[in-house]
């Protein structure tokens, strides 16, 4: 079950011509490969991308309708790979995931497909996943672009503008027999917006039609002698057909290109950052018109030396406007202008961070610096400026008097990363994966630390507190190949964590077969939401929902006990922490040898509350008697040892003022937002054997019983409470 529904949404794909769409970013991409004629599409889920998978899942029938193949593939490397369709017939076909994670894993594929090229249209749409609101490693699609000779689609983030990038990709790809890459980032994915449609394209060649007539062209292999041509292709006839391609379709655009004798030239994607920051200081308005030439890059790769020869005559200076690092654009302008020996000014990383994401106010103190050094805009002096805290070009302040001297704030002001915590990533309230790591906790006061290779995806909050477990981590489904350099005798087995989408995508061979292989004496914990719950619930080979138009219900187990190992154990619920403590000890220290796995399953929380709070606040409307669960604890009973948050780190966990006066120590209490999975309690017994925590049930719509049992349970605590006063008032006397 994917995280959210596109059923209706989907619905406004059949639009033809004229009709005005509306919708995001994500949305407007699906309809325009419909309007690009594509033959096929696959690709995996990931973030930013996700939802154009669940997108595409809902529009099977309207895809069926004008055959089109689509499937979710079952890595990166997988869905790239289907590109190969595209090499000999032509297919127009699209594939999808998130950058650069899904470009690393896919990029052998990439490779071989951009040195064969293609015949049909090639679109690879990679989300961008850039700065600090990213979960991966800071590093950019440009760089794929750059080495494989692909070339990089960057729109500006409007719907008209990501709708015509996806037709122009597949152009650009036919016309220079090149795959193409468009960069969709996070605001791109998910930007609102408007455009008009044009009617749905049946495919000109189907892959029915490609299979019934089979061809092939062994200048495409790359093979020897063939492969030491397509360099020499990729130069003397790809890139100029697609540098001609690009400006007769003039895919790169101008904006107020003699208006100064400055100007900025930018990627695609930071236009609408740009504009905020320009509207700020009076150069731009609302509607995009700016007062400074703008040289917007559409095309991030290649660039046009041509268009930027045009675009810096009778200019003192540009700015390159370039998110993330190696500045590869920069270096490339420079190069541009060197040859064609332009003597202007060039700026970029020297007035810009060079890392991380372009924010408006990254961008206003970057532009600021570059239009006062040239004196389009008076210098600022303020303190609004300095609040920035960005290195920035020191300009001198004009001279004033001493009665008209501007007001200063203090310099010495702390900045937000010193005043305010730091927040990092963790487990939701009632998270299934909780418990397996409390119990890895307790195991850990027994046997011993081990080292613990972690994977991609929820559990590697563990190694944040308060479980601070996990070494390393290198890939999704690599948790077990990154343990197997530590395969030896030693009195402690290395433990290596994996998800079941990560099981899937790369950890059954990668990870549990290379440990068969190799005779791998660890122990391998794969955690089992029935579903990819890191990337939106999107169904898996080991699902237990029935899926209409996919395979579901392949067990963990049998799969892993299918490449060979023996011990294998299946915790069908997490949440029972004295089975999962007790297992975990049994594989650290039991004398059977070869390699281990521990299958722990439960259905992510997050998704199970986004199920079951819409039922009921469906049942609660219509008057239906519902019953929630939840925990709590007696402060009185409380002693403060707080195991329960230090061996759980529930969000729904906090502590509160001790009712005892004689007590210091704060009692742990546990707020509404708990969701009753039971963890809190079973952490306290296993710890401390804490008697403290009850369950409650809090019951809506009560029927006559509830109330009856409800009266008589008040009178009969009353009646003991009441004994219990006049008891300690005898006793004060």
């Amino acid at each position: 079950m994917a995280e959210r529904s596109f059923v209706q949404e989907v619905q406004k794909l059949r639009q033809g011509e004229g009709e005005v769409f509306s919708g995001e970013g994500i949305l407007a991409v699906t309809k325009a490969l419909l309007e690009s004629g594509v033959s096929y599409v696959a690709g995996y889920q990931g973030a930013p991308i996700s939802h154009l998978m669940d997108v595409l899942a809902d529009a099977q029938d309207i895809l069926s309708d004008y055959g089109i193949r689509f499937e979710n593939s079952a890595s990166e490397a997988t869905a790239a790979a289907t590109l190969a369709a595209s090499v000999n017939y032509p297919l127009r076909g699209a594939v999808t995931f998130k950058a650069t994670v899904g470009t690393n894993v896919a990029s052998d594929a990439l490779a071989n497909l951009a040195s064969g090229g293609v015949l049909g249209g090639a679109l690879i749409i990679v989300g961008e996943d850039y700065g600090e609101g990213s979960s991966i490693m800071q590093e950019r699609s440009h760089a794929f672009a750059m080495k494989s000779q692909m070339w990089l689609l960057d729109p500006r983030p409007n719907l008209p503008s990501i709708v015509q990038a996806v037709k122009d990709g597949f152009d650009l790809s036919e016309a220079s027999n090149t795959p193409v890459m468009l960069q969709m980032r996070i605001r791109s994915c998910h930007v609102h917006g408007q455009f008009i449609c044009s009617d749905n394209q049946h495919p000109k060649f189907t892959v029915k039609d490609a299979l019934e007539n089979p061809t092939r062209d062994v200048s495409r292999i790359v093979l020897p002698p063939a492969s030491f041509l397509h360099e020499k292709e990729k130069i003397e006839a790809r890139w100029p057909a697609a540098v001609k391609f690009i400006q007769e379709r003039q895919l790169n655009e101008f904006f107020a290109e003699d208006s100064d004798d400055v100007g900025i030239a930018l990627q695609g994607g930071c236009y609408n950052t740009l504009i905020r920051a320009l509207n700020q200081i009076g150069l731009a308005d609302v509607f995009g018109n700016s007062k400074i030439p703008l040289y917007v890059m559409n095309v991030a790769y290649p660039l046009i030396d041509d268009e930027f020869e045009r675009f810096c005559r009778n200019k003192k200076s540009i700015l390159v406007l370039e998110e993330g690092q190696p500045n590869f654009v920069e270096q490339n302008v420079a190069n541009i202008l060197r040859q064609r020996n332009i003597d202007i000014g060039l700026h970029g990383k020297d007035m810009l961070p060079m890392a991380g994401e372009y924010n408006t106010a990254t961008v206003l103190a970057g532009i600021r610096s570059f239009l006062e050094r040239y004196g389009k805009i008076e210098p600022q002096v303020k303190a609004a400026a300095k609040q920035i805290r960005i290195p920035t070009i020191t300009v001198a302040a004009p001279q004033t008097d001493a009665a008209e001297e501007p007001e200063y704030i203090n310099a010495a002001e702390p900045t937000l990363d010193e005043t305010v915590h730091s927040r990092p990533p963790g487990f939701c309230t009632g998270c299934p994966e909780r418990p397996i790591f409390t119990a890895m906790k307790l195991v850990e006061r027994e046997l011993g630390e081990h080292h613990v290779s972690a994977d991609i995806g929820c559990h590697l909050f563990s190694i944040l507190p308060p479980f601070n477990l996990g070494n390393t981590t290198m890939g999704y489904g690599l948790g077990g190949a990154g343990a197997a350099a530590l395969n030896a005798q030693a009195d402690k087995r290395a433990i290596s964590v994996m998800g079941d989408g990560g099981f899937w995508h790369n950890g059954l061979t990668s990870g549990i077969a290379n440990s068969v292989f190799n005779r791998s004496d660890n122990l391998t914990i794969v955690i089992d939401n029935s579903y990819t719950s890191a990337t939106g619930g999107q169904d898996i080979l080991s699902s237990t929902a029935l899926n209409p138009t996919r395979s579901t219900g392949h067990e963990i187990e049998k799969a892993v006990k299918g490449v060979g190992v023996k011990w294998v154990k299946t915790i069908k619920r997490t949440y029972d922490l004295k089975t999962m403590t007790n297992t975990l000890r049994e594989a650290l220290t039991t004398q059977e040898k070869g390699p281990k796995v521990l299958i722990a399953q439960s259905e992510c929380m997050l998704n199970k509350q986004r199920r079951e709070k819409k039922k009921v606040r469906s049942d609660v409307a219509a008057g239906k008697r519902v019953v929630r669960e939840r925990f709590g604890v007696d402060p009185d009973t409380c002693t403060g040892d707080h195991s329960c948050i230090r061996l759980s780190g529930c969000p729904s966990l906090s502590i509160k003022p001790n009712p005892d006066p004689l007590r210091t120590d704060p009692v742990a209490t546990v707020m509404d937002s708990c969701v009753g999975c039971g963890l809190c309690g079973e952490v306290s017994h296993a710890a401390v054997l804490c008697p403290s925590f009850f369950k409650a049930q809090i019951i809506t719509n009560p029927n006559g019983w509830d109330k009856l049992r409800h009266r008589v349970r008040g009178w009969f605590i009353g009646y003991l409470q009441r004994r219990d006063t006049r008891r300690r008032e005898q006793l004060s006397f």
